[in-house]
């Protein structure tokens, strides 16, 4: 190569699109390509710790004393770079773990603070967490100095913990065992706006009725944490919002007491940042330029920080004393007429019409300076609904009980989306069992487990009847928030007994059964469940010449109607269940989509959820005992089959006037060999679930496909067991 055959200086080295996402690109040409990415978001290749690894190990060798002090001092060591509102960080701190928790919703157990997500798209760059990077640089110090001891989860929410008590409320306690996540959460139906901030009339179908809100959505619109702060879409009108307020907190589990000391509470404490042109603002983080270094909205106007600080919306402090925890939040909205006005930002916000100087706050720089409070939209409706202006009163008369609820409304807000008691850590964990927390007792081990198979495998049960009523059991579980599972067998307790998903007249037979099998023997009926399934699976692999013990650790306790708050539990109903192939109603999804969620959900890989699938469907459990999708003329039995008749070429698959139900017929005689669902037919079409089912399909797969699923059927009966893992 001569001087002459340099490289063009516009032509790119890199070929584009080339590091871009695949299934993204896929997803872009052929929409209705099912996205198995969720199945794998938090593949152990986006850690940057090796498998042996263990935070739980790790944060019990924190000097929780020690990172306690470092952050209440952090709470008023003002920085220059972004100096502190009155010299305290408590309203930004409170406002990054309230952010960080408050997107947690009942109705799926996904977002909250329980992974570090917000440090992540979208929520990084969310409008309602403008500034919230400011917030997590200044706590980065003290990540640096503990390390590995300290995930991002659990400081983000402890900086809050620290900065209510450093105002002065005694908080209710605090249970480390967060675990962080290195990359966005894919999973997350958020909402299907293509812009921020915009009225969307698909969320609610009928915009006068709010709790039309589209479920699992718990905020009002895209790009908030809650409801809108100016008012149901952007227009004033407490009476409306409260409507919002109600429905939005109920969906994060949360009650109109709460509601109200939340409310409160949190804005008892720092102020709102619309004190200029939020649109001279850059930026958000993810659309930051590179000298940004990941931090965004970076601001133009004047000095940029203290009372040049704009996140946009309202301005201004709620109460006369915005860094102390005291009343002063009641005596401001009660004692005062209100008037709307708008932000130097242009938000819609609420001021007093007549109020005396010394009640002011004063400038977050000048103490010589008074500025004027305001309320948002959603603070008036706590002053104009009935039902929550009874509780601001009382909370004024009371100051210790207002104080009282708000910590372990607080506590509930940052806790609820870790499960149950047994995760959390430290010495900081409150003795007292909450019901939210799913208490479990602790069960029997004593008991001789052979002696309990033997009188389960005795029993007049059928492989399918044991099968179906354990995964029944256990698929209630939920990694978003570690709730449901066999542990407590609330299966037999309502709201679960009566679930059609749960073929209620089949679970009492066969709980019938079982229930004086564990009391003879002083097992859990939890215990007995489970072992029930594990002996139907062994029945099953024997029956195909297969001799397996599956995997049994007992322990599991029985929770009571006392431990369990029924209502709570009915967003844990399963509308479909593509392992028992079963769809309760027709919905706008499919049954494969379901599926798919079911097994995230689960904490299933693909290949799992394809084993297990192959699994349920040879052992003949479907629900109400269907034959769709039963691909072999030996059900009960461990087999391949499933997959053999799948792949096999010799079938063609063609629908039928349901155009949920397809039927397999023999390509030379037309003859109907068998009938599938959706949720079997994606195990063929989809190129990468195809390719998991040839492998079971193969003539060397038979003893791999047993080894495999009993791995994944172990995974699923243990998924709640966090006493193991301890």
């Amino acid at each position: 190569m001569d001087g002459n055959d340099t490289p063009k200086s516009g032509k790119c080295p890199v070929m584009h699109g080339g590091m871009t996402n695949t299934q993204d690109s896929v997803t872009s040409w052929w929409p209705k390509t099912l996205n198995l990415d969720i199945l794998h978001q938090h593949d152990a290749k986006t850690s940057p710790y090796g498998s042996d690894f263990s935070y739980r190990d790790e944060v019990s060798k924190l000097d929780f004393d020690a990172l306690k002090k470092d952050i209440h001092d952090l709470v008023t060591d003002s920085q220059d770079w972004w100096p502190a509102d009155w010299g305290s960080y408590s309203g930004l701190f409170i406002r990054l773990a309230w952010h960080s928790a408050g997107s947690y919703r009942l109705a799926d157990g996904r977002g909250g603070g329980g992974s570090g997500n917000i440090r992540f798209a979208p929520l990084n760059s969310w409008p309602d967490n403008a500034n919230l990077d400011k917030a997590r640089r200044l706590l980065w110090p003290i990540k640096k100095k503990y390390g590995n001891k300290i995930s991002w989860a659990d400081l983000i929410i402890l900086a809050g913990n620290a900065a209510y008590e450093v105002a002065g409320l005694e908080t209710f306690g605090f249970g480390f065992g967060r675990e962080d996540i290195w990359a966005p959460e894919k999973d997350t139906y958020w909402g299907s706006e293509k812009e921020w901030l915009t009225d969307n009339e698909a969320r609610y179908p009928s915009k006068e009725d709010r709790d039309s809100l589209e479920n699992p959505l718990a905020a009002v619109v895209m790009g908030l944490i809650y409801v809108n702060p100016e008012g149901v879409n952007g227009k004033p009108d407490p009476a409306m919002t409260a409507k919002d307020v109600r429905e939005t907190f109920k969906r994060m589990a949360m009650n109109d007491e709460e509601t109200a000391a939340l409310t409160a509470g949190g804005h008892t404490l720092g102020k709102c940042h619309g004190n200029g042109d939020a649109g001279a603002l850059g930026g958000e983080p993810e659309a930051g330029e590179l000298e940004n270094m990941g931090l965004g909205w970076m601001n133009p106007n004047k000095s940029g920080n203290g009372r040049y600080t704009i996140t946009g919306g309202p301005e201004g402090a709620w109460t006369t004393n915005p860094t102390k925890w005291d009343g002063g939040y009641f005596d401001m909205l009660l004692d005062h007429e209100w008037e709307t006005t708008k932000s130097p930002a242009g938000a819609w916000q609420w001021k007093p019409v007549d109020i005396a100087e010394d009640e002011m706050p004063v400038d977050v720089e000048d103490p010589s300076i008074r500025t004027m409070p305001m309320m948002t939209d959603a603070d008036m409706a706590m002053k104009v609904d009935p039902i929550y202006r009874e509780y601001m009163e009382k909370f004024r008369a009371d100051h210790a009980y207002f104080s009282r609820t708000f910590a372990r409304a607080w506590f509930k807000l940052t806790h609820r989306d870790m499960g149950p008691k047994a995760r959390y850590v430290g010495p900081d964990v409150p003795s007292e069992d909450l019901i939210w927390q799913d208490p479990v007792p602790t069960g029997s081990t004593s008991y001789d487990v052979d002696a309990v198979k033997a009188k389960i495998a005795a029993s007049d049960l059928s492989i399918a009847d044991m099968v179906s009523t354990a995964w029944d059991s256990a698929r209630t579980y939920r990694g978003s928030d570690k709730r449901g599972g066999a542990n407590g067998a609330r299966i037999r307790l309502a709201p679960q007994k009566d679930w059609a998903g749960n073929e209620p007249e089949r679970l009492a037979r066969v709980l019938s059964v079982l229930e004086p099998i564990a009391s003879e023997a002083g097992a859990s009926i939890a215990d007995v469940i489970v072992l029930a399934g594990n002996v139907g699976v062994e029945k099953a692999a024997l029956a195909a010449g297969h001799q397996v013990t599956v995997p049994f650790a007992p322990g599991r306790g029985d929770a009571s109607d006392e431990m369990t708050d029924a209502e709570s539990f009915e967003p844990l109903e399963p509308l479909a269940d593509g392992f028992r192939n079963w769809v309760k109603d027709s919905y706008v999804v499919t049954a494969e989509e379901m599926m798919l969620d079911r097994a995230q959900l689960m904490g299933l890989t693909a290949p799992e959820m394809t084993v297990l699938v192959g699994g349920m469907r040879a052992m003949g459990t479907n629900h109400a005992g269907t034959s769709h999708g039963v691909f072999t003329d030996r059900a009960g039995q461990l087999t391949t089959d499933y997959f053999v008749n799948l792949t096999d070429m010799r079938n063609l698959w063609k629908v039928t006037d349901d155009e949920e139900i397809y039927e397999i017929r023999d390509r030379q005689t037309n003859e109907v060999k068998w009938t599938a669902t959706r949720a079997d037919l994606v195990f063929g079409s989809n190129s990468i679930l195809r390719a998991y089912a040839e492998v079971y399909a193969q003539d060397d797969a038979p003893e791999k496909f047993v080894k495999d699923f009993v791995a994944a059927w172990t995974k699923v009966m243990n998924a709640d067991r966090f006493d193991l893992a301890a």
